[in-house]
C-alpha cells in the first residue's frame, strides 16, 4: 500500500500532522507531533489501516518504530490507537527494552494500558525484538564515522528522540572532520533551534 510519505507539513493537531505531498494534503496520525513544526519537510512511514467503520493512515518516525508498531497491533486486544500512544510516551529503544525485561510495572504506566494488556505484550513481544534494535543501532554506527555515532550516542543519553537525532546528525554530515565535542555542539544547537522553532 502506502510505504512512505515524503512532503511538507502543512498542519499539527494533538495526536496528528497534515503533510502536503503534490498538492494533495494526508492527515496522518503521529506520535512525535510536540518534535515537528509547520512548513518542516518530513519522511514518514505509513500503515493504513482499514477497519469496517473506519480508515486512518498512522505514521512513524522510522522502519524500525512501524515495525514495533506493528508487533504491537499483533498483540491481542491492542488496537492502533493504544500502540500510538505507547509510541507517542517514550523512545523507541526503551520500549522494547522494558518488554524484552518483561517490565509490567513500566507497560502498565503507558496510556490505555492495564496489568492484562502488559503482561501479554511481554508473553507475545518478548525474545522478538531485541534482534531488530540491535541491527538497528549496528547499521546506524556503521555508516557514520566514530566521531560522529559517538555524538549521536550523546545526543541519545540527553534524551532525544532517534528522529530528531537523526536529524541533528544530517546537520553533521556537512562538516566532516570534526571532533566528537565538536559534533556534540552542533547537534545540540541544531536541536535546540528546531525545538524553539529557530
Amino acid at each position: 500500500m502506502i510505504a512512505f510519505i515524503n512532503g511538507t507539513i502543512d498542519a499539527i493537531s494533538a495526536d496528528s500532522i497534515t503533510v502536503d505531498h503534490a498538492g494533495m494534503g494526508w492527515e496522518i496520525y503521529y506520535p512525535h507531533v510536540s518534535d515537528v513544526h509547520a512548513g518542516e519537510q518530513i519522511k514518514v512511514y505509513t500503515y493504513l489501516h482499514i477497519s469496517e467503520n473506519d480508515m486512518r493512515l498512522f505514521g512513524f518516525s522510522s522502519q524500525d518504530e512501524k515495525q514495533l508498531f506493528l508487533r504491537l497491533i499483533s498483540v491481542k486486544g491492542l488496537g492502533p490507537k493504544t500502540a500510538m500512544n505507547i509510541l507517542s510516551r517514550d523512545k523507541y529503544e526503551k520500549i522494547i527494552a522494558a518488554i524484552e525485561a518483561g517490565d509490567v510495572k513500566y507497560l502498565k504506566s503507558m496510556p490505555g494500558i492495564g496489568p492484562k494488556a502488559a503482561s501479554q505484550i511481554v508473553l507475545d513481544l518478548k525474545g522478538k525484538l531485541v534482534q531488530v534494535a540491535q541491527k538497528n543501532n549496528a547499521s546506524a554506527a556503521e555508516e557514520l564515522p566514530k566521531e560522529m555515532a559517538e555524538a549521536a550516542e550523546g545526543l541519545k543519553n540527553f534524551g532525544y528522540r532517534p528522529n530528531e537525532i537523526e536529524k541533528a546528525v544530517n546537520i553533521m554530515k556537512k562538516s566532516p572532520g570534526l571532533r566528537t565535542e565538536d559534533y556534540l555542539k552542533i547537534g545540540l544547537r541544531a536541536l535546540m533551534n528546531n525545538r524553539l522553532g529557530g
